[in-house]
């Protein structure tokens, strides 16, 4: 788990990396709100449609090379991106970025599966908070390097993630023991009962979510710059504090529906988040540090939750519900930002904000309409359950 965490983090970096580059982006190529948002767009975008596709073919061959090709193509997308002279060339160097978290997610969190035992939604929690942390860690790497060297300090990130990639393909043979469902070569599925009606309405889940949280990772930095006169690098510092905070949540999360369930730690989340947003919008700079990691918390805490719902819910097809509801949900959820960009532009960065705290209420009402327990829960709630006494005649 310490490996596939490990993994995560590096390949997360690089991705936490492109809304740190946004401040920069804009003072340096005179970028509207809409076009810098539209490379949030791009780096989410291709890694959620591809994801799926990968899911679906590692669902039936083995292909866990692509776990350290993750962080490989991630690291090398941001450090292109700073380097390209032109808005297409770092828009493409961006899209690069995000083939390499498209490549490593839907192996990752299958192998999350296997080596998280019963307890998954904790297993998993430990996993993604190592998405967590790497994407928090992103603005912290690079704001340095973008004010000591510029545009160009992006190069940089090649090393650390370039490194996490030879440690993944060192590790991949004693990771693929845990795997039993091989033989041949090619994945030998069990035939089970999958439910796509719920695992349907959880994409959506996912996807309104997502858009609350591309919408706090995009607009947070500029936030702070635009409209409370803070510092680019406070601005980061917010970002960074968020993204902590989910990594604090996610922690938290996945216990929490072991003990508790799934649904009612994705509702409760979809409860807070509105109130939170509202107390960030009302504070100052400093206040507003502890507020959007509060918010980040409860965006984030269900990340893990919901994509062990999504593989209960396809317990036969592991990848196709990672690259679901890792990728194309959160990418759906993505393309959000650049109508929030929109929506900046013309009426400011406050209206942006006052409907991200509106969104979570959607994706509540649509949390109430799935079940009250996955397969699973189900199941393990029936052999929880002591056997009834013998009556005697």
């Amino acid at each position: 788990m310490a490996v596939l965490s490990g993994g995560h983090m590096f390949t997360d970096i690089a991705q936490g990396s492109i809304p740190a580059l946004l401040p920069f982006l804009i003072a340096h190529d005179h970028l509207s709100y809409a076009a810098a948002s539209a490379l949030v767009l791009a780096a989410t975008i291709s890694s959620s449609i591809i994801q799926p596709l990968f899911g679906h073919v590692s669902d039936r061959l083995s292909l866990p090379w692509l776990m350290p090709l993750g962080p490989a193509l991630g690291g090398l997308g941001v450090g292109l991106a700073g380097l390209a002279p032109t808005y297409p060339l770092t828009f493409a160097a961006v899209v690069l970025s995000g083939l390499g978290v498209a490549a490593f997610h839907p192996e990752g969190s299958r192998f999350a599966n296997y080596v998280s035992g019963a307890r998954r939604a904790s297993g998993m929690s430990l996993f993604s908070v190592g998405g967590n942390v790497g994407f928090a860690l992103g603005p912290v790497l690079v704001t340095p390097l973008l004010l000591a060297f510029g545009l160009s300090g992006t190069v940089f990130v090649i090393v650390p993630t370039g490194l996490a990639a030879l440690v993944l393909g060192a590790e991949l043979p004693r990771l693929i023991r845990f795997r039993t469902d091989l033989k041949g070569g090619r994945v030998q599925t069990e035939q089970r009962t999958e439910a796509w009606g719920p695992f349907a309405r959880l994409a959506g889940v996912i996807a309104l979510r997502s858009f609350v949280y591309f919408g706090l990772v995009t607009f947070i930095p500029l936030y702070y710059v635009n409209v409370l006169h803070a510092s680019k690098a406070l601005g980061n510092a917010a970002l960074t504090a968020m993204l902590l905070g989910g990594a604090a949540g996610t922690l938290a999360g996945g216990p929490l529906a072991d003990r508790f369930g799934r649904r009612p730690v994705l509702v409760g989340s979809m409860c807070v988040i509105p109130p939170l947003v509202a107390a960030f919008l009302l504070s100052g700079p400093l206040l507003g540090l502890l507020f959007a990691a509060l918010a980040g918390a409860a965006t984030i805490a269900t990340f893990a939750v919901t994509i062990v719902m999504g593989q209960e819910y396809l317990p036969g097809r592991l990848g196709v519900a990672a690259g679901v509801t890792i990728g194309l949900s959160i990418g759906l959820g993505g393309a959000g930002a650049p109508l929030l960009g929109i929506l900046g532009d013309s009426a400011g960065l406050r209206a942006v904000f006052e409907t991200i705290a509106v969104l979570p209420l959607t994706a509540l009402a649509l949390s109430l309409t799935l079940p009250r327990r996955t397969p699973r829960e189900t199941a393990l709630r029936h052999r929880a359950r002591p056997a009834a006494p013998l009556l005697e005649r």
